[in-house]
């Protein structure tokens, strides 16, 4: 991150922007996931992908990760209660991107 900004948004974008963060966060909106759930859940992206970003998002103190001890020990991802403030402007992402597809006939979700 920078030292300044010459705004809020340009911060918030710096933490949370790209291709991935956002989907990242909208799935982990839904609950927590497992590493292997959140890979299904967004098909096109790589692991080393999923896993630099998840990194990031956990540095940025949007994401918690919390190794799960059982017969096979699991990792799994949830928003931090920062990363929760960010669930109003996900769902108005969400949204206009619905109303964006339905306009435009672009077929969104499972295939």
């Amino acid at each position: 991150m920078k030292a300044r900004y010459s705004c809020a948004v340009e911060l918030a974008v710096d933490i949370m922007g790209g291709k991935w963060k956002p989907v990242i966060l909208a799935r982990l909106k839904e609950g927590p996931h497992r590493y292997g759930q959140l890979r299904r859940a967004i098909p096109s992206i790589t692991e080393k992908v999923l896993t630099a970003q998840l990194r990031e998002l956990a540095a940025a103190g949007l994401v918690n990760r919390t190794e799960v001890d059982g017969r096979v020990p699991t990792v799994e991802y949830r928003l931090t209660p920062e990363g929760d403030e960010l669930r109003p402007a996900l769902t108005a992402l969400y949204e206009w991107g619905s109303r964006y597809a339905e306009r435009n006939g672009i077929p969104v979700g499972a295939s």
